[in-house]
């Protein structure tokens, strides 16, 4: 469980520079400077936990798993952005975003996290050769 948390962690860290890099491309600024925080870290990391779902959903379309993880995410954004929020420390604000939900969560957002969550679940379910210890401990 510790080695998928820090995976999805730095996947999440690479994810949002990518993501933030676009912007910089769309404004043609060639520097291409993308950004996160240290407070994404353990948000990202956080799912690992999806990798009991990714079993449960193998049967299903990606179009389905997708929606499903983007929801996942959605709770996880919504409940970390308003704790991070109160004490002042949340690194987004979509406030001024349409579709923002008080601020820490963009529905026009839901098919970045759908693609999201199906590149978690791809790291999340190869195989390592060694057997699956993720629910042993519960």
């Amino acid at each position: 469980m510790k080695r998928n948390f820090f995976l999805c962690g730095l996947t999440g860290w690479c994810l949002e520079i990518l993501f933030t890099s676009f912007d910089s491309f769309r404004k043609r600024e060639l520097q291409l400077m993308g950004k996160t925080s240290l407070w994404m870290f353990p948000i990202y990391g956080m799912t690992a936990f999806f990798r009991p779902f990714c079993r449960l959903l193998k049967r299903f379309s990606p179009v389905l798993r997708g929606a499903f993880y983007s929801c996942l995410i959605f709770l996880g954004e919504y409940v970390s952005g308003s704790i991070l929020k109160k004490y002042r420390m949340c690194p987004w604000d979509y406030s001024g975003a349409k579709t923002s939900i008080k601020g820490v969560i963009r529905l026009d957002y839901a098919p970045y996290w759908m693609i999201a969550g199906l590149i978690f679940e791809k790291l999340l379910t190869r195989t390592s050769g060694k057997p699956d210890k993720s629910l042993q401990n519960i």
